[in-house]
């Protein structure tokens, strides 16, 4: 009897860190100290001397069941840039810079290709998020998941200045809200996905007119990052007042987190392009439109509040990073909350 015949291939681990190395050498910044394969992941702080107030900003997240999909599909290079994204843009919305990202790989058996082209995605979203990929880990659970099935999740550490923190307690009535715009359902809410399309490869497979592509690649669209975004508004000069990650809950649970008490969040659906794998999926699941907005980001991954004379700049600045950006809303005063209109 031997670890591996319980299930546990150790060799096939090394096998895994090996091919992975490449991917991680990319994401690699200055302040990372050692290599890959420690016991730890080190990562000087000597920059952030600088800072009056350092503030250190953290995030944990997943991709919940999206990770479905790139198992029906057999496509796993692209499912980490999610599990980058979940993190790193809830430290940016609340003015960090991610310092560095650790991944977490739970499979029922270590293949090694297929962890190498999961790591693959993550380095992907660590380059996107200028995050280095210090560590991480694979776990083979042998008895507990099937050997094709993984669940990938990680988390992110930034830094920011205190005063650059973005806490909405500067907002005000008559600041103007700008949306940028997301790449489809990014992670959030796909176990109502999974209970409108029929999940098999071949519905998968299946090219729509509307969509320009498969239902597969329009449903796997990897979350879009909004680090550089967030980061060329503030190389422009433009104070973010508050800032909100739509992500699981949609526009009615994440447009609150936003506001302050005496404010209130007013959004103009017809304002900013809805992409149309939400308009299908509302008609194939007979999904009501308050229940779409309470679920998916309905095209808009970040909406940021600024001053009405900041308005121009916030948008160049964002399209400067690549980012389609809208003039959504505006706030007023009133109870806490948003109204979609």
């Amino acid at each position: 009897m031997d670890y591996k015949s319980s299930g546990v291939d150790i060799e096939a681990g090394y096998k895994s860190v090996e091919l992975m190395k490449e991917h991680v050498k990319k994401t690699m910044r200055e302040e990372v100290l050692g290599g890959l394969g420690g016991f730890s992941g080190a990562f000087s702080l000597s920059k952030i001397k600088n800072m009056e107030d350092p503030v250190l900003l953290s995030g944990t997240d997943g991709c919940g069941t999206k990770v479905k999909l790139a198992m029906i599909m057999d496509k796993h290079d692209t499912i980490g840039i999610d599990a980058v994204a979940m993190c790193v843009n809830d430290i940016a919305c609340a003015g960090g810079e991610p310092l560095f990202f650790l991944d977490y790989i739970a499979c029922g058996k270590n293949y090694p290709e297929k962890i190498a082209e999961i790591v693959k995605g993550v380095a992907e979203g660590c380059l996107q998020s200028d995050a280095a990929l210090i560590g991480g880990e694979t776990a083979e659970h042998p008895g507990l998941m099937p050997e094709d099935d993984y669940d990938l999740a990680g988390f992110a550490v930034g830094v920011c200045d205190r005063k650059e923190m973005i806490t909405g307690e500067n907002l005000a009535e008559g600041d103007v809200l700008i949306g940028m715009a997301s790449t489809g359902v990014h992670s959030n809410g796909f176990s109502l996905v999974r209970k409108v399309f029929e999940m098999s490869k071949e519905s998968l497979d299946t090219y729509y007119d509307e969509l320009g592509k498969t239902l597969g690649e329009a449903l796997l669209a990897p979350t879009r990052i909004y680090v550089k975004a967030l980061k060329s508004i503030k190389n422009a000069g433009v104070t973010v007042k508050a800032c909100s990650h739509i992500t699981g809950g949609g526009f009615y649970e994440n447009v609150p987190r936003m506001l302050v008490e005496g404010t209130h969040a007013v959004i103009e659906k017809n304002s900013y392009p809805v992409p149309p794998i939400f308009t299908l999926m509302a008609k194939e699941g007979n999904i009501e439109e308050q229940m779409m907005y309470n679920t998916f980001n309905m095209g808009l991954g970040m909406i940021v509040a600024v001053d009405k004379a900041d308005v121009e700049k916030t948008m160049e600045a964002i399209k400067a990073a690549g980012d389609a950006p809208y003039v959504v809303g505006h706030i007023k005063s009133g109870e806490k909350g948003v109204t979609l209109c």
